[in-house]
């Protein structure tokens, strides 16, 4: 009986740890952009 391993997909899991990635950069450039406008309405 043949069985067939398959290796595993590491471009799958490149292109998913870079999705990962820029969806925490877009959460965190939105999280900044919550606490700038706070600070500004706290300054005035």
């Amino acid at each position: 009986m043949d069985e067939h391993v398959q290796k595993p997909s590491w471009g799958l899991t490149a292109w998913a740890v870079a999705g990962f990635a820029c969806v925490m950069v877009v959460v965190y450039l939105t999280g900044m952009n919550e606490v700038a406008e706070v600070a500004s309405a706290v300054q005035r």
